[in-house]
Formats: C-alpha cells, structure tokens, sequence
C-alpha cells in the first residue's frame, strides 16, 4: 500500500515539474513575441526563436505523435522568426564588415557592403511585414486553449513510461552516428555536392536538441547529464561559426552586381573573401577534421534550412 501511494505521488511530482517547464517556457515564448511584434527587438525576436525551439525539442520527446497539435504552431512562429532573426544577424555582420573596410581604407569593399546592406535590409522589411501577419495568430487564445487541455489533461498520461534519459543518449548516439558521417564526407571529394555541408550543419541541429533537452528538463535528468547543457553548448556554438559563413556566402551569391550596382571584379573579390573565411573556419574547428582539396568550390555549397 504504501508502495503504490509513494509510485503514484512520485509520478505526480514528476508532472508537476514537467507542467512547471513547460509553463516557464510558453510564458517566455509569448512574451518575447508579443514584444517582437511592438517594435521588431532583435533581442525579443531571438528569445522568442529560443523559446519555441525548446519548446518543439520537449513536445517531440512527450508528444511525438503530436497529439494535441501545438508542435505545429510553434513550428511556424520558429520558422517566421528565424528569418527575420537570421537576417538580423547577417546584416550586424556586414555593418561590421563595412566598418572594417572602411576604416582599412577598403573603399571599392565599403562601396560593395553598402549595396548588399541596402538589398538586405530590404529583405528584413519584407520578413518583418510576414511576421507582423502570421505570429499574431499564434500568440492568441487558440493557443491558451491547447495549450491548457495539454498541460492539465495530457501530459500526465504522456508521462508514463517515458524517460527524458533515455531520449537524451539516444540523441547522443545519434549525434556520434552523424560525427562520424561528417568525419567520412569531409575525407572525400565533399565540394561538388555540397552533401558534408549539409551534412554538418544536420549534426549541429542535433547538438541544439541535446543542449535544449539537457537544459530544460535538467529536473529529470541523472546526474551523469549535468554537464551535457554547456558541453553541447560550445559545440553548436563553434559549428554555429561555420554555418554562419556558409549562409552568408550562399545569400551572397544568389545576389547580381548589376542589380547591387557594382562592379563585378569588386563583388568577385568580396565572394572570394567570403570563400576564404569559409574555409579557413573549416580548417580550424576542432570538430570534424577538414583537409580542403585544391578546387573546394565553396561558393557552390549548399545549406540546409535550419530545423
């Protein structure tokens, strides 16, 4: 008797804490996104990016058949604030980029910068509009509705039989499978496809979910996982350097001088560099080993969306 009465307020302890996360982060999410939409902070934009991560990264290990239908939604507000995020990001980079230039006396590269800042910035507005129209209705009470009979009437029984451990070594197997896939691609003629570079950033999404998993259910985690939030951490964020690059120079090149307005010697000249950077990146991580072949075709390598 007092067995079952100790399982039973053990499971309910269980709950609560996963009920508490949960409602830690929607909170976060939907606070973060209404600022976002007041006044386009960058900051609130990226949290509130975070937060629906996090969230989609618990939902998929309690709901994994997505029975309540929330994954869904914060799939889309992941998706919509990404892009304006991303293109956030980019365009702090080439206010850098241009700032260097300049004060190095690069007037031709400053000239170039200037253009693809115009063309970005413009982009950011048109991304900002498409989030001023679809978050909205993702930040409603359609989603408190959901969002409460989950909470109260499902998770208590998705909670049976699961172990956040167990999902967590196997994203952890799963990510030494894609290591070691990376490792075989980037031995090889990688360049022409661009499949490691794709195949790359594929392990980097990996370690965001065993670094969102260990974070957010740290509650649930055994000691051995302690760790596992900060050492995943450093390796997405140095993968994170590389990819970065990789997107810049594959938003680079879908760009036109003539439409920029430049010459076209001076924007080879600003691909060339950002094929440089590119590599140089890959030769010095410290994840996947990187042996460039003569020809590494860089500019041609594709990046997959991020999930």
């Amino acid at each position: 008797m007092t067995t079952g009465i100790t399982v039973q307020s053990s499971r309910a302890k269980g709950a609560e804490h996963w009920e508490q996360a949960l409602a830690e982060l929607c909170a976060e999410f939907l606070q973060y996104g209404r600022q976002a939409l007041e006044d386009y902070d960058k900051e609130a934009v990226h949290q509130a990016r975070v937060s629906s991560r996090k969230l989609l990264t618990l939902l998929s290990f309690l709901d994994p058949e997505d029975e309540a239908g929330l994954r869904g939604d914060f799939k889309r507000a992941q998706k919509t604030l990404g892009k304006v995020r991303d293109a956030d990001v980019q365009i702090q980079a080439l206010r850098v980029r241009r700032k260097t230039a300049k004060q190095n006396g690069e007037r031709k590269t400053a000239k170039v910068l200037k253009a693809v800042l115009r063309s970005q910035k413009a982009g950011r507005k048109s991304m900002r509009r498409k989030l001023s129209r679809k978050l909205p209705p993702l930040l409603g009470a359609g989603l408190d509705g959901r969002w409460n009979a989950f909470v109260k009437e499902q998770l208590p029984s998705l909670l049976q039989n699961k172990d956040i451990n167990i999902s967590l070594r196997e994203l952890e197997v799963a990510f030494e499978q894609q290591k070691k896939r990376c490792r075989e691609l980037f031995k090889g003629d990688w360049a022409s496809s661009g499949e490691a570079m794709d195949e790359l950033h594929r392990l980097r999404i990996i370690a965001k979910r065993i670094r969102y998993t260990a974070g957010s259910a740290s509650f649930a985690l055994d000691r051995k996982f302690y760790a596992s939030e900060e050492i995943y951490k450093e390796i997405q964020s140095k993968l994170g350097e590389i990819t970065d690059k990789n997107v810049m120079l594959k938003t680079m090149g879908k760009l036109e001088p003539d439409e920029l307005e430049v010459s076209p010697k001076a924007w080879d000249k600003f691909l060339h560099s950002l094929r440089n950077e590119l590599e140089d990146a890959l030769r010095n991580n410290t994840i996947i080993p990187f042996s460039p072949s003569s020809d590494s075709g860089l500019a041609q390598a594709p990046t997959q969306p991020e999930s």
